[in-house]
């Protein structure tokens, strides 16, 4: 019987852990998707406490503790920081099999040098010597730091300042590159009650004034050159599905201009303005040698009892099952028939998905960059050990999983690049047990590359950093 979390956790062969520890282990990270605030790296944040840092704000420990019978007071009520840190840690000790188990345990590993197991019983020494470290310098920075990260992308509003993204870059005391990514969702989704408002705000900050879908697309060019300026190259959309439904220049300004004056779309016209929205982004981004994330398949706030007294990003959304393939290969084609396609890198919340995203872009490679469409990894309810297997193994089946860019954390906490670690170990095992199966050479040197290159290097040379 293997010890718990020991050096070779996960790593089930010879080759397996010959290619995580001499390849993969030690390799720098690039997270070039997270939800990070980036004042809180500014800032060096310190946390008073290990609820603080691991409990606010994350909706993956917030399901599990309602699955575990958790009065809603102790995830995201006035309980106080060591009630919620005990009965986050009562939930744990029965998430056998989940992710969060091994999640949790690498960071109380890796930051904290806990060896131990966390449980009901073991909840106070673990808290104590959490804090201990969290008290004695265990910052934001340092946390990046210890990670090896050499380069971080936030996820920002068209009209977010950038103000600590500015302020970070003119810091000399930190080298690790924290850069905005363009995110323009809410200037996207035109049935929501606020979106006029936000117009508004788009308007002040761009000094252009959004009328119509024609100004609403120059607004968002000069926010893209002032995001430009402050080094973004990347670009994140959530959308329920990637969708086609094409209409004329006309259609589209008297479907804004009803927007406008106040009346609600039908489905169609919504389906018609985003297409157009998502479209014109595209061609933008390829313009300007930026990287397309296309993040879909998600049914979201799903509870209206909760989402009424917490809001979005509260642990209530589930996989949806409707996503059309076709649409979204149709989607693709019409930027790629104008030469207009960007690298794109497409990610389904439903893992069904896998089959069909791994055909669909290979429809759309061609010699402008290595791996120019993506399949993004496994991502949210799907970053689990079955999930990252089934991912890069429909990935290998169908494309080249040589030229994958790996993984990102997509994380709100300090603590999540340890994420990278987990998923390291699982590619390793995957590829050393076809190794040791006799399905691929026992060829060294093309491993190495192969395993280095989805760690980082691949990711380095997708997004072209100078790193």
């Amino acid at each position: 019987m293997k010890q718990f979390l020991d050096e070779d956790f996960i790593l089930s062969t010879d080759a397996a852990k010959k290619l995580y520890h001499e390849y993969a282990e030690t390799m720098p990270i690039l997270d070039y998707h997270c939800h990070l605030n980036p004042r809180e790296i500014y800032e060096d944040v310190k946390f008073d406490n290990i609820t603080q840092v691991w409990l606010g704000g994350d909706h993956y420990k917030w399901r599990q503790m309602r699955s575990n019978g958790v009065e809603e007071k102790y995830i995201t009520g006035d309980a106080s920081d060591r009630e919620k840190f005990q009965k986050w840690a009562e939930t744990l000790e029965v998430a056998i099999g989940n992710p969060l188990y091994h999640w949790s345990h690498l960071e109380l590993k890796r930051f904290f040098g806990y060896d131990g197991y966390l449980n009901g019983e073991t909840a106070e020494e673990v808290w104590n010597l959490c804090n201990k470290k969290l008290q004695n310098g265990l910052t934001a920075r340092k946390m990046i730091k210890m990670s090896n990260v050499t380069l971080v992308c936030t996820t920002d509003d068209p009209i977010d300042s950038l103000e600590w993204h500015k302020k970070i870059a003119e810091d000399e005391t930190f080298d690790v590159r924290i850069l905005p990514a363009w995110r323009p969702d809410k200037a996207m989704y035109i049935e929501k009650p606020d979106y006029a408002d936000y117009l508004k705000k788009l308007s002040k900050i761009s000094g252009v004034t959004v009328n119509s879908f024609a100004s609403l697309k120059e607004a968002l060019k000069k926010r893209m050159d002032f995001f430009a300026e402050n080094g973004c190259t990347v670009s994140d959309h959530g959308l329920p599905y990637v969708m086609y439904e094409p209409a004329s220049e006309g259609e589209l300004e008297e479907i804004f201009a009803k927007r406008l004056a106040g009346d609600m779309l039908t489905a169609m016209e919504e389906r018609k303005f985003k297409t157009a929205f998502m479209i014109a982004m595209g061609r933008e981004y390829h313009e300007r040698n930026w990287v397309m994330q296309l993040h879909y398949g998600v049914k979201r706030d799903n509870n209206g009892k909760i989402f009424g007294e917490l809001g979005p990003d509260a642990g209530i959304d589930c996989i949806s099952n409707y996503a059309p393939s076709a649409e979204m290969a149709d989607y693709l084609n019409v930027l790629a028939k104008d030469d207009k396609l960007p690298k794109t890198i497409i990610y389904s919340l439903n893992p069904s998905d896998d089959a069909a995203i791994g055909t669909i872009i290979g429809c759309f490679q061609d010699s402008s960059a290595i791996g120019k469409i993506q399949q993004g990894s496994a991502w949210w309810f799907n970053d689990n050990k079955t999930g990252m297997i089934n991912q890069m193994t429909s990935l290998a089946n169908l494309g080249l999983l040589g030229n994958f860019v790996g993984m990102l954390t997509d994380s709100r906490s300090f603590l999540s690049y340890t994420r990278h670690e987990y998923f390291r170990r699982i590619m390793c095992d995957l590829i050393g047990g076809w190794v040791e199966n006799g399905e691929y050479p026992a060829d060294w040197k093309t491993l190495e590359k192969i395993v280095k290159g989805i760690s980082y290097n691949n990711a380095v040379r997708y997004f072209g950093f100078d790193l």
